[in-house]
């Protein structure tokens, strides 16, 4: 685990990969918690027996699911000590490339891609490649913003 102390430490670390985090096995329970939290009830993400005859051969997670991991996931990686306070700001680009069946184990890679300066502290962005073990390509690429006020 990286743990960063000052915005120096920050800005030293664009372009560097900060490591990957502990897998995470995606059940239909958090899948279930998560159509109830959202009212997204799709029957491709709760319909067991009906998802069995769909074009993923079972149920698979909402995209929001595996984008709403990223906080965990990260926090397995790396940690935010600096001074002040630390803002989600937003999300500039997610993409989800491969459908997350229940029962895969997921991972996020996590790499700095810039800290800028901004009238009222920093701005971080960072790159967060979710990986499905045992497939080629990920199920969700997003670039995640942070503010850091002093």
């Amino acid at each position: 685990m990286r743990t960063f102390t000052s915005f120096d430490e920050l800005t030293a670390a664009v372009g560097e990969s900060l490591g990957t985090s502990d897998w995470l096995e995606i059940d239909q329970a958090r899948v279930d918690a998560f159509a109830d939290a959202t009212g997204d009830h799709q029957w491709i993400h709760v319909d067991v027996e009906r998802a069995k005859d769909g074009p993923f051969g079972g149920t698979i997670a909402h995209g929001y699911l595996t984008l709403s991991l990223v906080p965990f996931l990260g926090s397995q990686v790396f940690a935010l000590e600096t001074p002040g306070a630390k803002l989600n700001y937003g999300v500039n680009k997610v993409r989800f490339p491969n459908p997350v069946r229940v029962g895969s184990r997921v991972r996020t890679h996590v790499s700095v891609v810039s800290v800028d300066d901004i009238p009222t502290g920093k701005q971080m962005q960072l790159k967060h490649v979710i990986e499905i073990e045992g497939e080629e390509k990920p199920a969700c690429v997003a670039e995640t913003v942070v503010l850091l006020l002093p």
